[in-house]
């Protein structure tokens, strides 16, 4: 008969039988298939085609990409303390819900003409899902990984910065066989196997697990604290908000050339619509090897010194571009885009380690989620200022002049914002008791 000793020696006993390299993988699962969310401009014009009449206030396929973003960062602050209490499995299987049958209502309301129906399921409930995906394997990366928490946090990210890849073509090679509204629907049958698969691998270490033979360092690092905190006192602190602003710096500039980098390369260079998009889709695998190259970089270098040097490379790459641009300077540009955009990807996968560090492990997919509402504001404020300054250059030019300076003020502006970006940096300092109100 089993004893109280024995049942726990073999509980024990069980824990390293499971191969924790397979957090990662479920956490690629579910971001690869959310991550599709970015390669969701490849539906524009099929949509477009099926609702041509609609108002300039409520056109489906941009408000429904608008919404889906905005919805990602809400979602992930509201959703981030429920994640942290019910767990990632239930999380990871909430998004699968959520994210495949918001494919499957928006790809029903493109097969009856119905543009609510559209902006309900892929803007509304899609959105939500991509929310509760993105933050579902966070905590549970950092909990497995205290050796190597930027590598396990960049690896599950960049699936997300990969999925806009793959699904870039998908969209469009699904497309040519089924159509749009029967693509909507069979990708969202499919992303919620896939999300499904992830979920049911995914899992919590026991309490106070650690890797076989690591033991903690016993130089004591001053910027990582030996204690959590909840969600709520991680509100109450100035580091919260330092780090907000970073990340917003970090999202406002990389997406404000996202935004606009067909164009540009089309205005400073006359590249052609299909070699742009050429260069677009290259762009995305810069942004995912970027958010695992980075993350891992600053388990050795420090999360403040990589976000430092992400202000300082790219501040002097933003004031470089138009001289690129000037001079006709095509592969330093294509090596300007490139390196912004792998900072672009790191600076997402590199933030819960951040935050880990400041605030500790244990409630950080909850205070990851609230930190998230940065991007929400970053992906409005970044294409306005490079798209509304551009435009403006580009009305006051004269009939048949060149365009090619039409980009130096809105780089220039945020260069000014990555500036500040690394002052917030430098101003990041270690969680003391007396910085927040915790028990």
């Amino acid at each position: 008969m089993a004893t109280p000793q024995t049942a726990g020696l073999a509980q024990a006993e069980a824990v390293p039988a499971f191969n924790r390299w397979l957090i990662p993988v479920a956490a690629v699962a579910v971001h690869i298939c959310i991550g599709s969310v970015y390669a969701w401009s490849t539906f524009n014009r099929p949509i477009k085609a099926i609702f041509p009449t609609s108002p300039w206030w409520f056109s489906p396929p941009y408000t429904t990409f608008t919404t889906a973003l905005v919805l990602l960062g809400l979602s992930a602050a509201v959703g981030g303390p429920w994640v942290e209490r019910r767990g990632p499995r239930a999380a990871a299987t909430a998004a699968a819900f959520f994210f495949g049958s918001g494919l499957v209502i928006g790809g029903l309301g493109l097969a009856i003409h119905q543009s609510v129906l559209v902006w309900i399921g892929m803007g509304l409930i899609g959105g939500i899902g991509c929310g509760l995906g993105y933050i579902s394997p966070v905590s549970t990366l950092v909990k497995w990984f205290p050796d190597r928490r930027g590598m396990a946090t960049g690896m599950a990210i960049m699936g997300f910065g990969g999925g806009a890849f793959l699904a870039g073509y998908l969209n469009v090679y699904c497309m040519g066989l089924f159509g749009v509204a029967r693509t909507m629907m069979v990708l969202g049958v499919t992303y919620f196997i896939i999300m499904m698969i992830g979920a049911r691998i995914i899992r919590r270490p026991p309490p106070n697990w650690k890797p076989a033979g690591w033991t903690p360092s016993m130089r004591t690092n001053k910027m990582i604290t030996a204690r959590s905190v909840s969600r709520n006192d991680a509100l109450g602190t100035v580091q919260f908000y330092l780090l907000w602003g970073i990340l917003f710096v970090n999202v406002t500039a990389g997406i404000g050339i996202l935004a606009q980098a067909s164009p540009m390369m089309q205005d400073l260079f006359r590249k052609t619509a299909l070699e742009a998009g050429a260069i677009v889709s290259i762009i995305s695998l810069f942004n995912a090897g970027g958010r695992f190259f980075w993350a891992s970089l600053s388990d050795y270098i420090g999360r403040r010194n990589t976000y430092l040097t992400f202000f300082i490379v790219q501040v002097a790459l933003f004031l470089l571009i138009p001289t690129f641009a000037a001079n006709g300077s095509w592969v330093p540009f294509e090596i300007a885009i490139f390196t912004v955009f792998t900072m672009y990807g790191g600076g997402f996968a590199t933030v819960p380690a951040f935050l880990a560090d400041i605030f500790g492990e244990d409630n950080v997919g909850a205070i990851h989620g609230a930190l998230l509402t940065a991007w929400s504001a970053a992906a409005v404020v970044g294409p306005v200022i490079i798209t509304q300054l551009s435009e403006r250059a580009k009305a006051a030019l004269a009939p048949g002049e060149s365009r090619v300076h039409i980009y130096d003020q809105p780089l220039r502006v945020l260069a000014c914002f990555l500036v500040v970006g690394f002052a917030l940096t430098l101003l990041v300092r270690p969680l003391k008791q007396a910085d927040f109100s915790g028990s």
